[in-house]
């Protein structure tokens, strides 16, 4: 079985150029989109990542699960700003 892909202890589902970032059964999770892909050394990474912060209840409508969002360049920083906003929900704090 494979050990799933994590990062700062939290899982990280891919799906094509969607990824989900956190714990589902949590109230919020990370959404990232790759928006655009650049080669770096012969290997294409993602270049724009748009990130969102979303709440887990599917009976609100999307525009209200929307909790924030942002563009960022590179993985690294969308994961990281990902992180930071995930941390600061699940903690209460805004």
């Amino acid at each position: 079985m494979d050990t799933p892909l994590t990062y700062k202890g939290l899982p990280i589902v891919r799906n094509g150029d969607e990824m989900y970032y956190g714990d589902p059964s949590k109230p919020v999770i990370v959404y990232l989109k790759v928006l655009s892909t650049k080669e770096v050394g012969g290997q294409t990474v993602s270049d724009k990542i748009h990130v969102s912060l979303i709440s887990t209840d599917t009976t609100l409508d999307p525009i209200a699960r929307m909790k924030k969002q942002g563009v960022k360049n590179g993985l690294y920083s969308a994961l990281d700003v990902g992180a930071v906003w995930l941390q600061s929900e699940l903690a209460g704090t805004k």
